[in-house]
C-alpha cells in the first residue's frame, strides 16, 4: 500500500512531459511573460503608479508560472517511444572494418 502511494507520489511530481510538451510550455511561456509586461507597462504608464506596474507584472508571473510548472497532462500528449533496453555487456554488437568486437 505505502509503494503505491509513493509511486503515486513519484508520478505527481516527478514532472514527466515530451518535447512536443516542453515546446509548448515554451511557447505559453514566452507569449505569457510578454503579453503580462506590456500590459503591466501601460496600466503603469496610464496610473503613473510604478507599484501597480510591479503587482501586476508579479501577477502574471504567478499566473505564467502556475501554467507552465506543473506538469499539466497537455504536455506529454505526444510520449516518444523508446527502444527496449538491450544487453549492458561492453562491445555487443559493435562493428568496426567488418568486424566484431567483442
Amino acid at each position: 500500500m505505502a509503494d503505491d502511494l509513493l509511486k503515486k507520489a513519484q508520478d505527481v511530481f516527478e514532472g514527466q512531459i515530451d518535447f512536443e510538451g516542453q515546446r509548448l510550455a515554451e511557447l505559453i511561456t514566452t507569449i505569457l511573460l510578454s503579453v503580462t509586461g506590456l500590459f503591466a507597462f501601460l496600466v503603469g504608464y496610464i496610473q503613473q503608479n510604478i507599484y501597480i506596474t510591479l503587482w501586476v507584472g508579479l501577477g502574471g508571473a504567478v499566473i505564467t508560472f502556475l501554467m507552465v510548472v506543473p506538469p499539466w497532462p497537455i504536455y506529454n500528449d505526444a510520449p516518444e517511444k523508446w527502444l527496449p533496453a538491450e544487453s549492458s555487456i561492453a562491445g555487443v554488437g559493435i562493428e568496426v572494418d567488418g568486424r566484431k568486437i567483442n
